[in-house]
């Protein structure tokens, strides 16, 4: 098993191969979620530890059988849950040659061709955004790593030491801010969360209150946390207007597309994002609206040798001796990670596989997909919708005529239940918001298999489902 045979390694691929088309043929025959229990699942496993080997079918037999179907199916067309891409054949056949070639992209000389793919890659999603030419960065392993490498860039460009730093955030920021401020030693409490108005959006006049507060108080603000697409209403914050703020004030500006900033391919959407290319850093994820498979994240630095002045350490074993400017590029100088996989390959693949104009009508398409759902709740007399839709989030509340007369509290339980009655059914999936106060049903839409009538089939399964949650007037 060490060394197949080049005969053995072609039937190996062959039944992977085979395997791929099937399930992504038969995804609309799959639930998207199966109710089931760890120990149902560990049942299904041996657990003995394997001294011996076993037959590469009963391996693929395990997967097919056991891993399949006791698995979330994240490439249903209506897995509406969290911020979750569905993968691409493309990106899962990306994955296999990066694992077959098992480059560490660390420094040039570790891979040269890889890396030149990566530093090619990373300057067309700077191209995307519209960032200047000089603008760099890399692939890390999602949001929540770019978050904290750009918060490290940006306390870098303060060049302050202070333990009385703080950075502004508004109240929808995602938690993977607060907690890059932990890590860093700058604190959970030095993350000032600002207001957001009636469309979850940054409030400026409060940003604006809070950094004249603090630098009253005696506080260092360094970094503004601007959002291009919420994890819980997808909002966008007014870019434009942050950036001001920043100059005013010197900070850092940092933008968190992780879920949003891939949106600006698309026509409908591109104006919400004016003002990202004058940001400081941006994180993103091509594992999100770029619909690849986890894990690639990014991270775009302006001026990306602020990034290295935060990240460059030396060592005699990691000392490049005899190259020249370009192949003596280390990618560890700009991110925390030392060894790094290949995933500016499944990126690079899509792009030029796939290209920007489908790429472009396919965000199109679900955003056209949440704006149907929420006329569709708006034309009915038993949904609500609790948020205005901007990208292709959509939050909301099942309200049948049992209910209406009932408190917030009632209608709140009775959405709560309705939700995992709704996953354990299997046949739609959706995640949950507290907005205001209030609980919600919440749907993202980050497929490009998702059709107009899956929004519609995902409102009848809500109905279906409600009818053994509610009693009968």
């Amino acid at each position: 098993m060490l060394e197949p045979s080049s005969d053995e390694l072609r039937d190996w691929g062959n039944s992977v191969i085979q395997l791929m088309a099937d399930y992504y043929g038969e995804l609309r025959d799959h639930k998207v979620y199966r109710h089931t229990s760890s120990r149902e699942i560990r049942d299904r496993l041996d657990s003995a530890l394997p001294t011996k080997g076993t037959h590469f079918d009963e391996l693929v037999k395990v997967f097919r059988e056991t891993i399949i179907p006791f698995s979330r199916q994240n490439a249903h067309p209506r897995m509406f849950g969290y911020v979750q891409s569905p993968g691409t054949p493309l990106a899962a056949i990306a994955d296999v040659l990066a694992s077959t070639l098992n480059s560490n992209l660390t420094v040039w000389r570790s891979a040269p061709a890889p890396v030149e793919v990566e530093r090619l890659t990373i300057d067309w999603i700077r191209q995307i955004l519209g960032f200047n030419p000089e603008a760099g960065g890399l692939f890390v392993s999602g949001g929540s790593m770019a978050n904290l490498a750009a918060i490290a860039a940006a306390r870098q460009a303060k060049n302050s030491s202070s333990d009385r730093l703080r950075m502004y955030a508004s109240s929808e920021t995602h938690f993977s801010i607060a907690k890059a401020a932990a890590l860093l030693g700058i604190g959970r409490q030095n993350v000032c969360h600002v207001a957001v108005d009636e469309h979850f959006r940054i409030r400026v006049d409060d940003l604006i209150s809070k950094i004249s507060a603090d630098l009253e108080a005696g506080h260092v603000p360094f970094c503004v946390i601007a959002n291009a697409g919420t994890v819980n209403t997808g909002a966008v914050d007014p870019l434009a207007e942050i950036r001001e703020v920043a100059n005013r004030f010197q900070l850092w500006m940092h933008v968190d597309g992780s879920y949003g900033a891939f949106a600006v391919l698309a026509k409908s959407a591109r104006e919400l994002f004016a003002g990202i290319e004058q940001a400081d850093s941006i994180a993103l994820d091509p594992h999100k609206w770029l619909y690849l498979s986890v894990d690639v994240g990014c991270v775009i630095y302006r001026s990306p040798e602020i990034a290295r002045a935060a990240f460059a350490h030396d060592a005699e074993y990691t000392r490049i001796i005899g190259e020249k400017a370009d192949e003596a590029f280390a990618f560890w100088d700009y991110g925390p990670e030392l060894s790094r996989r290949f995933r500016a390959l499944k990126v690079w693949m899509l792009l030029k596989g796939v290209g920007l104009d489908s790429l472009s009508e396919a965000i199109e398409s679900n955003l056209a997909c949440a704006r149907y759902f929420e006329s569709l709740v708006r034309a009915s007399d038993d949904f609500e919708i609790v948020a205005p839709v901007e990208l292709s989030i959509f939050c909301f509340r099942h309200v049948p005529i049992q209910l209406r007369s009932e408190s917030d509290q009632t209608v709140d339980a009775f959405n709560e239940r309705l939700l995992v009655a709704l996953q354990r059914d299997g046949s739609s999936y959706l995640s949950n918001a507290m907005l205001g106060g209030r609980f919600a049903l919440r749907g993202c839409i980050l497929n490009y298999r998702t059709t107009l009538q899956d929004m519609e089939i995902l409102l009848d399964d809500l109905r279906r489902v409600a009818t053994s949650l509610v009693t009968p007037i």
